[in-house]
């Protein structure tokens, strides 16, 4: 605070006032504080004496705006669900901090550097969130990535085997006779997607299969637009005339959303086509067929992120994995099967 009243030319009483109480200081000083707060990073710090003697109870949960209203999938809720049941057990709150602009990421920073927050749990794979001088990462609190591995970074991971679960899926399906897949992309330059794909183009190659024997489509969506993606990889899939007998989906909305499609237009899943998702959301049992799907652990990823925040908390790094992974699951249902004798073709 000295530091801005000096930058500010102003006393520091002053600069307590006009932050605490702005209608005691004119509104030119008040401005000019501001802008000298604002260069120098400074954020009022009035939680820290909380923080120093360890009463803050609150962890953030930092998510962009797509992770929390992610079409059907349930993922995050039921990560967040676990995650915020294990820290009540251990006598902390959780709240959300949502990165819906980048304007708005202020906040992000300012909670942890105030004192607000003793912790922070940053979902998926975007960039630590910054504004100005400040910046989460030089917050000096514990942080633990969820569902992304920072690991190289020097941050605690917590993640799921997406790509040896995608291979193993893959395998599956090559194992049951199929020889050539349609796979509906997640974003492009996201982790999940680049891990997935990997994933089945590795169990392609092991199985000796050319590379034409993948065809990738989409890249262009986000997961919150998993419908509209899904529905146009159909369209995208109905218009070749030799259609793979495989369908693989990045996750499970733009699978549901592709095979509802293709099935309107006269393809029978799964004797035409099988369909593969991944997720495990909840919906996908009450598709028709059901969805074959991969399940993430998200009762043991929020549980697990919690325990390894805990353990930093206390003060025991030594003792934390820098990456821990959790198996996922193949969940086999009725969307797949043997393929047909020969490769669909478009009907009349």
């Amino acid at each position: 605070m000295r530091d801005v009243a000096r930058l500010a030319g102003v006393a520091t009483s002053t600069v307590s006032r006009a932050l605490a109480n702005p209608g005691r200081v004119n509104e030119t000083t008040r401005r000019r504080i501001l802008a000298a707060a604002e260069q120098l990073g400074y954020v009022p710090n009035a939680a820290a004496r909380s923080l120093r003697v360890g009463a803050s109870n609150i962890v953030m949960a930092v998510m962009s705006e797509p992770a929390i209203a992610n079409d059907v999938s349930q993922i995050t809720s039921e990560v967040l669900q676990s995650a915020a049941a294990t820290l009540a057990k251990a006598g902390f709150n959780l709240v959300i901090a949502s990165r819906s602009r980048p304007a708005a990421e202020a906040h992000i920073p300012d909670l942890a550097i105030g004192g607000i927050v003793r912790g922070a749990i940053v979902f998926g794979s975007s960039e630590l969130p910054s504004y100005g001088r400040r910046s989460l990462a030089g917050a000096g609190i514990p942080i633990v990535s969820l569902l992304h591995d920072r690991s190289a970074a020097g941050i605690p991971s917590v993640i799921a085997n997406d790509r040896e679960a995608m291979r193993d899926a893959a395998l599956h399906l090559i194992g049951l006779g199929h020889r050539s897949f349609f796979y509906i992309a997640g974003p492009a330059d996201n982790y999940h997607e680049a891990e997935r794909f990997a994933g089945l183009a590795e169990a392609a190659a092991a199985a000796g299969l050319p590379d034409r024997a993948v065809i990738r489509h989409g890249g262009l969506h986000s997961f919150q637009n998993g419908f509209s993606c899904g529905i146009d990889a159909a369209r995208a899939y109905l218009a070749r005339k030799r259609r793979p007998t495989a369908a693989v989906s990045c996750w499970d909305d733009a699978a549901i959303a592709f095979m509802g499609t293709v099935r309107a237009h006269g393809v029978t899943v799964p004797d035409d086509l099988s369909v593969i998702g991944f997720d495990g959301a909840p919906v996908g049992v009450f598709c028709e067929p059901p969805l074959t799907t991969i399940r993430q652990p998200t009762a043991s990823l929020g549980a697990k992120t919690v325990e390894i925040l805990l353990q930093l908390l206390d003060g025991d790094a030594a003792a934390v994995p820098m990456k821990m992974m959790l198996p996922n699951q193949l969940l086999l249902r009725a969307s797949t099967a043997a393929p047909p004798t020969a490769p669909p073709r478009p009907r009349a």
